[in-house]
């Protein structure tokens, strides 16, 4: 995990360790999820200190950054690809993003996002925008991001390095597979997860 990056380009905080070897780069990132995943992953408590000391986070819920950054090693994808935003989004972390982890039922499956399927994004938005709203009932046509004709998880848009099944996982599930990343393994959760 202390490769150099593969375009010879380093962040501004870039930290190197003591083997003069740059630090591996975490990143998560929340697409339409419940942020339930990203609960789970503060849930780690003061083991978010072990894994400070050992890689940087330059992306997340802990990190003010406004751009996903370039040569990280490992993201954390929670959240189904519901909309042209989460799309966008995925598509750079993965171009970013050495391994990529789908992390939770709705990044593995499209879980709860994916149950407009069925119904079609067009009624939804109607639902939502026209039958419950009682004021200024309009569907709108910016600053909201057009949904996607269906939700679907990671792997339907972009190559997945490891799956971690769970709503969410637990914290000790996800500081094991980050470990285990860390470690320069991937981990076998198929034989600790499931679903739900």
């Amino acid at each position: 995990m202390t490769e150099a990056p593969t375009n010879g380009q380093s962040g501004p905080h870039d930290q190197t360790g003591a083997n003069g070897q740059r630090r591996p780069r975490l990143a998560t990132i929340w697409l339409d999820g419940c942020s339930g995943c990203h609960m789970s992953f503060l849930d780690i408590d003061e083991r978010l200190l072990e894994l400070i000391g050992r890689a940087d986070l330059v992306y997340g819920c802990l990190v003010d950054a406004k751009e996903f950054p370039q040569d990280v090693d490992i993201t954390l994808v929670e959240g189904a690809v519901s909309s042209a935003d989460d799309l966008r989004k995925i598509l750079e972390v993965r171009q970013r993003s050495r391994i990529v982890v789908a992390l939770g039922d709705c990044a593995v499956t499209s879980n709860v996002p994916g149950m407009r399927n069925p119904i079609g994004t067009q009624a939804v938005l109607e639902r939502a925008y026209l039958e419950n709203a009682t004021l200024h009932q309009q569907i709108p046509a910016e600053d909201v991001p057009a949904l996607l004709a269906e939700s679907l998880p990671v792997h339907a848009w972009v190559p997945v390095d490891v799956f971690v099944t769970g709503c969410p996982p637990s914290a000790d599930r996800i500081f094991e597979v980050i470990v285990g990343l860390l470690d320069g393994h991937v981990p076998d959760v198929a034989q600790v997860s499931r679903f739900g």
